[in-house]
């Protein structure tokens, strides 16, 4: 991206400088809505934007990679941050304010608060990725305080992640609305993913699985199976049989509570974690109840 280009965006770095903005939005009688993302922009967060652009006047989308949500062991200094890149997408989805502060900002010194849905970030992700819910909760409602948003936008893809922003929001009676949107796939059914970038071609074939592990789940519910913690082997069963594939978890679960103490008649959702290589992916579907259940 040009030089000058850079000069013509709405670059926000100080939590002053975003509530200026935004409250001089909001006196305009303007209805503001954020994206929260970690940058490495892809069609998917662009989705999100496109969304939120046709049901609010003023968009805020947020790029900041959170250092809390990462476990020790994890990917935190190889996160991809293209900036440059990051910031022509938002000017081409006409994002009128990007928020892109440095940890100082969003974590100053002697920073004590967390925050976290206590059952919801311990099971499925939470189990496999102890405190990386903490990190996203926390962080998530620093930057609802910040910008104060009418509506926040998150995707499905993060289905654990969004539901437990809901729950923090219901909780704290924040007064914002969660919009979730759908899960944006390659033509092959892959689901985008910022890490998707890590995969070489050979590892990319071999993530189809974990997509085509969760398609044959609902297919098989579709078609009238009952049996869940049948069904949930053979899902585990399909992966740990995929060469290169490390399995962290395969199941069905109920959709609000995360619980596999499900009724096949309830809305599920499949839900899948794997390494591909070296790289750590997550999906999932959403399985609507069907009359023939």
């Amino acid at each position: 991206m040009a030089a000058t280009d850079l000069q013509t965006m709405n670059i926000a770095k100080s939590i002053v400088d975003v509530r200026a903005a935004v409250a001089a939005a909001r006196g305009a009688g303007k209805k503001i809505g954020l994206v929260p993302t970690m940058g490495a922009l892809h069609e998917g967060h662009l989705s999100l934007m496109r969304a939120a652009r046709e049901e609010c006047d003023y968009l805020v989308v947020s790029i900041f990679v959170n250092p809390t949500q990462f476990s020790p062991h994890e990917d935190l200094d190889r996160y991809p941050r293209p900036i440059e890149e990051d910031l022509r997408g938002c000017g081409d989805e006409g994002v009128d304010l990007v928020f892109h502060p440095d940890v100082a900002t969003i974590y100053p010194a002697g920073d004590q608060t967390i925050v976290e849905a206590v059952e919801l970030s311990t099971i499925v992700e939470g189990a496999h990725r102890p405190g990386h819910f903490r990190g996203v909760t926390t962080v998530v409602l620093k930057l609802l305080n910040i910008v104060a948003p009418d509506v926040a936008y998150f995707g499905r893809k993060d289905y654990q992640q969004q539901l437990i922003i809901r729950q923090m929001c219901r909780d704290l009676a924040l007064p914002v609305e969660i919009a979730t949107c759908p899960t944006i796939r390659e033509a092959d059914g892959l689901a985008l993913s910022s890490r998707n970038r890590y995969l070489s071609e050979s590892e990319r074939e071999t993530a189809l699985s974990l997509s085509q592990c969760l398609q044959f789940a609902c297919d098989r519910v579709a078609a009238g199976e009952t049996d869940l913690t049948a069904l949930r082997q053979e899902m585990v069963q399909r992966m740990q049989q995929t060469p290169g594939v490390e399995l962290d978890y395969a199941t069905i679960v109920d959709a609000e509570t995360l619980s596999e103490d499900a009724q096949p008649t309830a809305r599920l959702v499949a839900l899948i974690a794997a390494r591909v290589g070296t790289t750590r992916l997550i999906d999932n579907m959403v399985i609507e109840p069907t009359d023939s259940l």
